[in-house]
């Protein structure tokens, strides 16, 4: 197992961490009711998925 020798610096820790970012959630339009949802997935607002009824909403 790699341990490191030396203890890394404040700043090259944070500088390491500061690459550390939240990425925006990939929103596609509902074809039936254009909100927004998750992409291949149903939607919250309608109940739709490739262009039938899966939920009852």
């Amino acid at each position: 197992m790699a341990v490191p020798k030396r203890k890394m610096s404040r700043s090259n820790t944070r500088s390491r961490r500061a690459n550390w970012k939240a990425t925006v959630v990939p929103t596609a339009a509902c074809s039936q009711c254009k909100s927004p949802k998750l992409p291949h997935a149903a939607c919250p607002v309608c109940g739709t998925y490739n262009g039938r009824q899966v939920l009852e909403v």
